[in-house]
């Protein structure tokens, strides 16, 4: 794909932010559409459930490893040029970052990227809990919480200054990420089936995952056209939420593909609920909820900066490239999830009814 006469027109940074954008439009528009949202999968996972938003997550996730890793089969893209990975991984971030996001995903009632969504239908609550995430994510990265998260991430961290690849630590054969997410998918569309959920709804689950393959791809291309620098990554939202946020702060902003991501997921989702007629503002029901979003927001804010990744960055994106410390992270935001429905909202609804 030839995008030298695009960045020779705007310039290579509203290039990054203009591919943002285009990823960030079509996450939205797929998000709201098939309601993916991690904490919707682990809490019925919790309660020994294989229902509808365990299948929609899966789906998206081994959609997702099918794209990106059809994408690395076919020379559209190279894991290893992705910044996650060649970085140095944090193996104790990704443990007690992911426990805590998940832990604040279930306090939420909703991921970093499902509040984004959720707020731009009119959920005036994930609008608030969605700034205080922005806020703790920037104060964990450049902030008063700076130093914690970075003496948490030392204690124990991947060897030779860049993350682990898991395809090459298990020494599996070229094609072999392809045919997992192969594997997932079929596992996926069986739940589904049982679950009878409708071709719409798959379909833009299937978009949530494309979506991520989208992102990695276009700032692939961007970094072998760009003169300067450019950071290969895609869809994530504890960085960028926190970059957008300064970006309408600063005197001197700069754009790049993070800050086209955030405003793309909020134009994407905002026009899916019009058009379906679901747009409509929402509140706190209570006090008591208010408290628990907002504590469970800055657990999100801090723990996605910590274990490099929120629910779709680490989770998703991270893994569809297989990257050793956004799979361990992965593993422990469902830990932290189902430990916190078990021991708060199964107490609080004996009936076993999602909270």
């Amino acid at each position: 794909m030839d995008i030298i006469p695009l960045i020779d027109r705007i310039g290579e940074a509203p290039t990054g932010a203009l591919f943002g954008l285009l990823t960030g439009l079509v996450f939205g528009v797929a998000a709201q559409r098939s309601r993916f949202c991690l904490r919707a999968a682990t809490v019925e996972f919790a309660r020994r459930q294989m229902g509808p938003s365990v299948a929609v997550w899966l789906l998206t996730f081994s959609t997702a490893l099918v794209w990106v890793q059809g994408a690395t089969l076919l020379g559209l893209f190279r894991p290893e040029d992705a910044r996650m990975m060649a970085v140095t991984g944090s193996w104790s971030g990704a443990i007690f970052g992911g426990l805590m996001f998940g832990v604040g995903m279930v306090l939420a009632r909703g991921c970093s990227g499902r509040l984004l969504v959720l707020a731009a239908t009119g959920n005036l609550r994930s609008v608030v809990s969605g700034l205080i995430f922005a806020v703790v994510a920037q104060m964990s990265l450049h902030g008063w919480l700076s130093p914690v998260r970075t003496e948490i991430a030392q204690l124990w961290t991947t060897p030779g200054g860049a993350n682990v690849n898991l395809l090459t630590l298990l020494h599996l054969p070229r094609g072999s990420g392809l045919a997992i997410g192969l594997a997932l998918a079929v596992l996926a569309l069986v739940i589904s089936r049982r679950n009878r959920i409708g071709p719409g709804r798959l379909v833009f689950a299937s978009g949530v995952g494309f979506s991520v393959a989208l992102g990695w791809v276009l700032t692939f291309t961007l970094a072998q056209s760009a003169f300067e620098p450019v950071t290969v990554s895609s869809a994530t939202f504890t960085g960028p939420s926190a970059n957008t946020l300064m970006f309408f702060l600063t005197e001197h902003p700069v754009l790049e593909f993070d800050v086209g991501l955030v405003p793309g997921v909020v134009l994407g989702a905002f026009a899916a609920s019009w058009l379906k007629g679901e747009f409509r503002f929402q509140g706190f029901e209570n006090e008591a909820n208010m408290r628990r979003a907002f504590t469970g927001a800055a657990f999100m804010g801090f723990g996605g900066m910590l274990a490099g990744g929120c629910a779709i960055g680490a989770g998703v994106t991270g893994g569809s490239i297989f990257v050793g410390t956004a799979w361990l992270a992965l593993f422990f935001m469902w830990v932290g999830a189902m430990a916190t429905d078990r021991l708060i909202d199964q107490r609080a609804t004996p009936a076993g009814l999602p909270a």
